[in-house]
């Protein structure tokens, strides 16, 4: 009975936190919502500053020209109340966790986030606009680029979500490391391999153009390069004094007996 009193609770606590999450979620959209046209206006300037002069983006359903802009509010609410949803999370699970666990979760949690947010920020600002230039001065002749509203927002968010992954590897690293899953002399001996399937990695999930190639390939492969030094600093390694100690002690035990 106590067990499922004790479930009982922590499903009511659960609903709790969904309830503020999704609180907050609508508090945040509201303001978001009476923006959402200038906010997808915002979204779309990295192919708006590539198309020729009279370009323009194009919506091919009816209903495009509402929906988009709401996705786009949608998004930016879940992005600016991310701190508070992160927070529910955080206090719904901390009871549960050790003392050194606490210690390790919340700072990989802040620290994953700041990355995946600055790897949007780098797909925003660096790649998008190199690969908008790349494809708008490959169009043929007598082409004229107009995209669909709706299939540049999934473009964007596929970047966006590739980028925003792609710089948690140093958390990935981290996390492996001081699990003991793999080792970091076996991080570091496989590095050849992680740069080749950088490269297919930037092959497969982004347009077939070279630059955006490396410029998802080269960030990866430096980003697991920087999850290899922070794993070598935050890891714990043996005292080589205490163990040379324990040595001595085990081959001359007058030695210990002369010490006590």
């Amino acid at each position: 009975m106590n067990d499922e009193s004790t479930f009982i609770s922590h499903l009511v606590e659960l609903r709790s936190r969904l309830i503020r999450i999704f609180s907050v979620l609508v508090l945040g959209f509201l303001p978001c919502a009476y923006f959402a046209r200038d906010l997808y206006t915002i979204l779309a300037q990295p192919l708006l500053e590539k198309l020729p002069l009279g370009g323009q983006m194009i919506a091919t359903a009816v209903t495009t020209p509402f929906f988009i802009p709401m996705q786009v509010a949608l998004m930016t609410a879940f992005l600016i109340t991310l701190p508070h949803t992160l927070y529910q999370i955080w206090a719904f699970v901390a009871p549960g966790l050790y003392s050194h666990e606490k210690r390790l979760f919340l700072p990989l949690v802040i620290v994953s986030s700041l990355l995946f947010f600055i790897g949007m920020a780098f797909a925003y600002l660096v790649a998008l606009p190199l690969v908008f230039e790349f494809i708008v001065y490959f169009a043929p002749e007598g082409v004229a680029v107009m995209t669909d509203i709706g299939e540049y927002l999934g473009f964007v968010l596929t970047m966006f979500l590739t980028f925003g992954i792609t710089f948690e590897v140093p958390v990935f690293v981290i996390v492996l490391v001081r699990t003991e899953v793999i080792s970091l002399a076996k991080m570091k001996k496989v590095r050849p391999y992680v740069l080749v399937g950088a490269f297919v990695i930037g092959a497969i999930f982004t347009p077939p153009d070279v630059i955006s190639q490396f410029m998802l390939a080269v960030p990866l492969y430096l980003l697991y390069e920087l999850g290899i030094f922070l794993a070598g600093l935050t890891s714990k390694p043996a005292n080589p004094v205490s163990d040379q100690q324990m040595v001595d002690s085990v081959n001359n035990p007058a030695m210990s007996n002369k010490d006590e």
